[in-house]
């Protein structure tokens, strides 16, 4: 948010951000966890814990107050890690016998409907938009039907999953980029392959920090891999994603060309129908009509 507010005020160059600041996760269900937790340790926490309609709503007002853009909340995720700890260091002894029936720590719901409900409708009740970490089918359907504006992941392959999102208008964000990371394609392509070809809105988020930053392009080299055309990769990676910050919630209008949006423009060195890696050859970035960027090189630094 710090950075946010730096960029907003002039005082560093950057991207348009808008932020979570903490993502809303139940009690327990979103920490950093080490085995001697209970002994005192504390640590920087991960996300703001709440828990109940009440406790929801409350989480959702906290966060708007700190000055969040965007309400994120855990739909799901793996919060029994510390059933059977993994060693925590290079040469460091794992449990002796973990469970060869069950995944090892899969993801579990983090909030029941009612809860998700309640996130969903305090947030725009203050025109923010709702981003759900859903990696589970589950969890994706639930946020869904929540009314979310994103689901963010949706690995889990799940045909009521991409119902939901179709029936509600529901923006997928794959994160390819992060996937890629932990499995194989012919697993974290399918769900993506699957909404595009229903129709459900795709938007551009690769979970940057997973991976280096700087990698950002990478989620539209995956997107064109698992068969998206390159009209409609530019078309999550710009108009989707304005309408995944809020659309006109962001303020101003961003992502594509007519009177009245922001004067942002990047131009590449080549031709993206015939060589896609001119996604990685940024030529020229304008920001708000002022350049930033030009033949490759930076301009107009504070």
């Amino acid at each position: 948010m710090h950075v946010r507010n730096a960029v907003n005020r002039g005082l560093i160059p950057g991207p348009r951000i808008f932020c979570a600041t903490e993502a809303l996760a139940s009690s327990g269900g979103y920490d950093i966890r080490i085995e001697s937790g209970i002994n005192g340790v504390h640590l920087p926490r991960l996300s703001d814990p709440c828990d109940g309609v009440v406790g929801v709503k409350a989480g959702v007002r906290r966060r708007l107050g700190a000055g969040a853009d965007v309400i994120k909340f855990y739909a799901c995720y793996g919060k029994r890690a510390l059933r059977y700890p993994g060693p925590v260091h290079p040469g460091g002894r794992d449990v002796i016998h973990p469970p060869d029936t069950i995944p090892r720590n899969p993801d579990y719901l983090q909030f029941d409907q009612e809860e998700m409900n309640a996130i969903v409708a305090e947030a725009k009740a203050a025109r923010a938009p709702v981003a759900a970490h859903a990696q589970s089918a589950a969890s994706a359907i639930m946020a869904a039907k929540a009314g979310v504006t994103t689901i963010e992941h949706g690995v889990e392959e799940s045909d009521e999953a991409i119902e939901m999102m179709k029936q509600h208008g529901t923006i997928f964000v794959p994160t390819l980029a992060v996937q890629e990371l932990f499995r194989p394609k012919s697993e974290y392509f399918i769900q993506t392959k699957k909404a595009y070809a229903a129709g459900v809105k795709l938007a551009c988020g690769g979970d940057t920090g997973a991976f280096p930053h700087g990698e950002n392009a990478r989620e539209m080299e995956l997107m064109l891999e698992a068969g998206v055309s390159l009209e409609d990769v530019l078309v999550a990676a710009t108009v989707h994603g304005w309408e995944a910050c809020g659309k006109e919630w962001c303020g101003r209008k961003f992502g594509w060309w007519e009177a009245g949006c922001a004067a942002d423009i990047v131009a590449l060195d080549g031709d993206l129908r015939q060589d896609v890696g001119c996604l990685r050859r940024v030529e020229f970035v304008m920001k708000d009509a002022k350049v930033w960027k030009s033949d490759g090189e930076a301009v107009g630094m504070i």
